[in-house]
């Protein structure tokens, strides 16, 4: 990784202060351009988010899904984390501490919108970091891609419907339009010109091409991610100094989920007897969110200045120290994975299943 990468956390950082800082002393500037929005979408945020997913999405090759059967129960251990327990743990966690334990701390009109911020957050899995957190890992890269893929896919018929079911039972009215507005913006659109664009790429000239487009474009994606933070914790920063304790009870959630998925899904894949490159990003898959969507999604729903967007934007806090640790957490405890592994796995042979 370029030092830019290395030091992520640290840039990550320094762009939440100087949202904060900027929010507070230019409110009128957020403001406007918290307004640049058509059909509920702002449009600074949009363009930005996919400046920052479609150099990602660009790695994918849907063709690669045929491998998928090659990781079949690393895929699966994930995809019941992602699709089956994060979305309603997280709904749990949110009902259990915000709605009930942290209630006497919380303004009580944005209770709900809270819980619904987390709800949207746990909801998508993560795209475009993943690739981050698997390489640090030394995770498997055609299961990495493989899984992408398939959660893509599901995301664009599942994010919605689950997030609506959610958010229902929350006693909370959705905007099924806005929702699935949401989805086509920032899934379906970003993936059609990302693919779009690699094909032209490799009729040109090859997978080196794309490589190269890579290169020149990952920068690009990494300053727009910092910038959507500048403008995201611009948008909350007067909320944010307001009522630190609200960012702290917010966190609490998020974080358990985080390292109980993460948990769970690492100790499944032990179970199943699945090698550590493909049960580190399984993991950490399973942990991660698709953020950029979370915020989008949150804001579009329910405004800039909602609990909801806050509960998000608090997402977008934890999630890069957080997810570093869990990295952490499985290149430690590689050699405790594989002893177990080796004794679970059913059929011997080669590690990559």
């Amino acid at each position: 990784m370029s030092i830019f990468e290395r030091y992520l956390t640290l840039w990550v950082a320094l762009c939440i202060v100087a949202g904060v800082m900027l929010g507070q002393i230019l409110p009128g500037a957020f403001h406007a351009i918290g307004a640049a929005e058509i059909a509920s979408v702002n449009l600074p945020v949009a363009v930005l988010i996919w400046l920052m997913i479609v150099p990602m999405l660009l790695k994918i090759d849907f063709a690669a899904l045929h491998q998928v059967r090659e990781h079949w129960r690393g895929v699966g251990v994930t995809l019941f984390v992602n699709w089956a327990v994060k979305p309603f743990s997280m709904a749990a966690l949110g009902w259990l501490f915000i709605g009930y334990l942290f209630a006497p701390w919380l303004p009580e009109a944005q209770i709900d919108s809270y819980i619904a911020g987390l709800i949207i957050l746990a909801a998508a899995p993560c795209t475009a970091m993943v690739f981050v957190w698997s390489n640090l890992c030394d995770g498997e890269p055609h299961f990495t891609l493989s899984q992408v893929a398939v959660n893509d896919i599901i995301m664009v018929f599942a994010f919605a419907p689950i997030v609506g079911l959610l958010l229902g039972l929350s006693a909370i009215t959705v905007p099924w339009e806005t929702l699935f507005l949401s989805v086509a913006l920032y899934i379906v659109v970003p993936v059609i010109v990302a693919q779009a664009l690699r094909r032209r790429l490799l009729a040109s000239g090859g997978p080196g091409r794309v490589a190269a487009a890579l290169k020149r474009l990952g920068p690009v994606s990494l300053v727009a991610l910092l910038a959507t933070l500048v403008l995201l914790f611009g948008f909350q920063g007067e909320q944010i100094v307001a009522q630190p304790l609200i960012i702290a009870l917010l966190a609490v959630p998020i974080l358990i989920q985080v390292y109980f998925n993460s948990g769970l899904a690492y100790l499944l894949n032990r179970r199943f007897g699945v090698a550590h490159c493909v049960a580190a990003p399984s993991a950490l898959i399973g942990a991660s969110n698709f953020f950029e969507l979370a915020v989008a999604t949150a804001i579009v729903l329910f405004g800039f200045e909602s609990g909801a967007a806050l509960a998000t934007v608090v997402g977008v806090l934890v999630e890069v120290p957080v997810m570093l640790s869990v990295v952490r957490i499985v290149n430690a405890s590689k050699g405790w994975y594989a002893r177990g592994a080796a004794r679970n796995r059913p059929v011997p042979g080669p590690a990559a299943d």
